[in-house]
């Protein structure tokens, strides 16, 4: 029997299932090429169109949506597994963490309009394609739903999916499979279609591919430079004085400056893109149960008769071990505890819960706050108005917490009798989120080695931190010999981690040091090796080096 002849396919059904299949995965594999060839303008459209007029940008109100709507046990996976990358390609966290999740939200959105087309050319195989407007609005429409309501955006996101749906169709009509593909082995599973012959359908693809190719770099391009020409420059530079301790312990070359210029501090929030508000426009409202609800300005911050100027260490909670996500500079505000007595708190009112402009919300304790009036609204850093992507206009300081307990951009407060857990504790991290003692080794600094009582010294030093409770010891060891006291530089504050240093006595060879801490009370720090995920991450911190 002749499997091509076309009159003997009724009665093999298994080679029509085989050739539809056949027909299906290339109409299928022409889409993704296509759905590929005409997402990556579409991305630069929308990014040049949110640059230049404002609209929303799709891909990233995605992916906001989607880290609200997603599993938490999902999203700490996620978080984990971008922290792990960044560091095995030894990529500062502070810097390149927002860049991550911008890659995957554009990811995310390239894979949904590529598999959609793929999807669509698969539907359709050989059927007539003639009707290119209303095709495409069933494309752009069907895909764009889904994605509105997640992305929270439904006009723009119906709007731009739909003009993208209708060129999907016209592409489709231009590069529709030939009848031949099938029409010699099976003429009834081909219909009449619009056709180029496989020449032209090449080099139609190919100068489709050029066109858009040269649409996304140019929208990518002028939207980069509206963008980067409406942001200030702000320099890594702090005039704040430091409190003098002239004689102290130099810290060894190569430690981290021991102040954190705010242009250098980490920053980890729930959006890709940080809240925009307007001083002029911007009020907290502390209502629930107090006596006199407020309504209270920056100006009423600024006008309050008890500032606070406190040096602060923050670290995030997901900061891996030896990780960047922690920083050290000048908070300045007013306590939580003088504001809200002008509110007066009903004595049944356990809590204070912050929402934030972003979504994100977190209850402290009014223990918490009547005890210790370090518990700080803030409105400076650095000497300076807070930025925009650090809290502009108002954040609040809690000492001994990790940053997922503080939020910024705060834009209401409300007196609650019952606890509410916050954005991260629901998604499954530490309800408390007290600081652990933790001690990182910055440096072993063999070219800068010493002479001192005739002996070659190698310095050695970095950070030790444990929230509020201070730093009382830290020790290092090197190889398998005994742990040795390090010389502690006096801290900023009692707030901020400590530099320490130790003049190792020099030796050739690999060599393994390790460094551990006590805080304030002589509590040595955990030792076990601890993920940051669900309470911060622990272990003794060690490095190679063949010296």
């Amino acid at each position: 029997m002749d499997f091509h002849d076309a009159a003997t396919l009724p009665q093999h059904p298994n080679i029509g299932l085989g050739l539809a299949l056949v027909v299906f995965m290339k109409s299928f594999a022409l889409g993704l090429i296509v759905g590929l060839v005409l997402a990556a303008p579409l991305v630069s459209i929308l990014f040049l169109l949110h640059a230049t007029v404002g609209t929303p940008f799709i891909p990233f109100d995605l992916f906001d949506g989607l880290v609200r709507i997603l599993p938490g046990t999902l999203i700490t996976f996620g978080i984990d597994m971008m922290v792990r990358l960044l560091m095995f390609l030894r990529l500062n966290l502070s810097d390149s963490s927002k860049i991550a999740e911008q890659i995957q939200a554009i990811a995310i959105f390239l894979s949904i309009s590529v598999l959609g087309v793929g999807i669509f050319f698969a539907a359709l195989k050989n059927r007539n394609s003639r009707s290119i407007v209303p095709l495409g609005l069933v494309l752009g429409i069907g895909t764009a739903i889904p994605v509105a309501i997640v992305a929270g955006s439904p006009v723009w996101t119906v709007v731009a999916l739909t003009a993208w749906g209708v060129a999907v169709s016209a592409v489709r009509y231009r590069v529709a499979l030939s009848p031949d593909l099938t029409a010699s082995a099976a003429p009834e599973l081909a219909t009449p279609t619009p056709t180029l012959d496989a020449v032209d359908r090449r080099r139609f693809l190919i100068n489709l591919g050029g066109t858009t190719a040269s649409i996304t770099v140019v929208g990518a391009v002028v939207a980069a430079a509206l963008h980067t020409s409406s942001e200030p420059v702000v320099h890594a530079t702090s005039e704040v004085p430091l409190p003098d301790r002239s004689g102290d312990v130099e810290p060894a070359p190569g430690t981290r400056p021991e102040y954190t210029p705010v242009a250098d501090h980490y920053r980890i929030d729930i959006d890709l893109r940080p809240m925009k508000i307007e001083e002029d426009t911007w009020r907290l409202p502390i209502t629930g149960m107090v006596d006199h609800p407020l309504n209270l300005t920056l100006g009423d911050f600024r006008n309050f008769d008890e500032q606070q100027h406190l040096f602060v260490t923050l670290s995030c909670i997901s900061n891996p071990l030896g990780g960047d996500l922690i920083g050290t500079t000048r908070w300045s505000g007013v306590s939580v505890r003088r504001v809200l007595r002008d509110a007066g708190i009903n004595e049944r009112a356990q809590f204070l819960k912050l929402t934030a402009a972003d979504g994100f919300y977190e209850t402290v304790p009014t223990d918490l706050i009547h005890s210790d009036e370090r518990v700080m609204f803030t409105y400076l850093w650095d000497g300076k108005p807070l930025t925009m992507e650090h809290g502009f206009p108002l954040r609040i300081y809690i000492p001994d917490r990790y940053g997922m307990k503080q939020p910024k951009w705060i834009v209401r407060a409300e007196l609650i009798e019952k606890d509410q857990p916050g954005y991260w504790v629901v998604r499954g991290w530490d309800k408390t989120a007290r600081m652990k003692a933790t001690s990182i080794i910055d440096t072993v600094a063999v070219r800068s080695m010493i002479q001192k009582d005739g002996r070659t010294l190698v310095p050695v030093g970095g950070i030790a931190h444990a929230g509020a409770r201070g730093i009382s010891r830290v020790e290092v060891q090197v190889d398998e010999n005994a742990w040795m006291p390090a010389t502690l530089r006096t801290p900023l504050s009692g707030l901020t981690w400590v530099l320490w240093r130790y003049d190792w006595p020099f030796q050739p060879g690999r060599h393994v040091f390790r460094v551990r801490c006590y805080d304030g009370a002589g509590v040595a720090q955990i030792e076990v090796l601890q993920e940051p995920h669900p309470s911060g991450a622990s272990g003794i911190y060690s490095v190679r080096r063949s010296l």
